[in-house]
């Protein structure tokens, strides 16, 4: 028996594999960070008669072992996460490598991914690129500082609609002539990408009202956005 990773759509429901499906349809027990939003899934595909596990970061150390449990107990179990693919700043990796450790099969579904989804929209540089997850909320300049140190084409974040103003404007201050692209509510309705120099971003956001849903935040100093004469 085996841990499966399966990636879930990160908003438009369309987006899942039918191996994906397959998968959730023959296995009982599944891990999820939330069993409303799972459920959701679920529902949409006539997936019934599962046992969720609830499993985000609080409470990782007691699901695991209840997990590896399962597994040694001869049960497969599927990992998922709210949207996107597990263990990319999502819970999950603590789990796989406690697997690994334990000589338990882990099985990695391909699909959905946020920052591949966008840097491949971004149009900026993706033959060499680093992610850094989250920004911290302490200590911002040195962490742009070193994360800028890093020579590639591309740099991705994670960000909230709550936070994009401040980290923008700590990023001017270490990098003023950067090219920026935000990518919001990624494959949903009002899907955005808002491209230019990190200036013109700016004031794009602070002239809206109201900044909502999960942003990718890509950033690069070869500014591919600019056309040729």
């Amino acid at each position: 028996m085996k841990l499966y990773v399966v990636p879930t759509p990160l908003g438009n429901l369309e987006d899942i594999t039918y191996r994906a499906i397959n998968i959730l349809k023959s296995i009982k027990f599944i891990a999820c960070e939330d069993t409303r939003r799972a459920q959701i899934l679920l529902q949409h595909y006539d997936i019934k008669d599962k046992t969720f596990l609830s499993y985000y970061h609080p409470k990782e150390a007691i699901q695991i072992k209840k997990i590896i449990s399962l597994i040694r107990k001869d049960e497969d179990v599927a990992l998922i996460t709210d949207a996107g693919t597990p263990s990319i700043s999502d819970p999950g990796f603590k789990l796989i490598n406690a697997c690994i450790k334990e000589d338990i099969p882990v099985e990695v579904l391909p699909g959905p991914c946020a920052l591949i989804t966008a840097l491949v929209g971004s149009g900026l540089p993706t033959d060499s690129f680093a992610f850094y997850g989250f920004a911290p909320r302490k200590s911002q300049a040195s962490f742009y500082e070193d994360m800028f140190s890093c020579d590639v084409g591309s740099w991705v974040l994670y960000e909230s609609p709550q936070r994009i103003v401040e980290t923008l404007e700590a990023i001017s201050s270490i990098e003023p002539d950067i090219t920026v692209v935000i990518a919001r509510e990624l494959t949903k309705i009002h899907e955005e990408y808002i491209r230019g120099s990190i200036k013109e971003v700016l004031e794009l956001l602070k002239a809206k009202n109201q900044i909502k849903g999960e942003i990718v935040l890509i950033l690069s100093k070869h500014n591919t956005l600019k056309r040729e004469d």
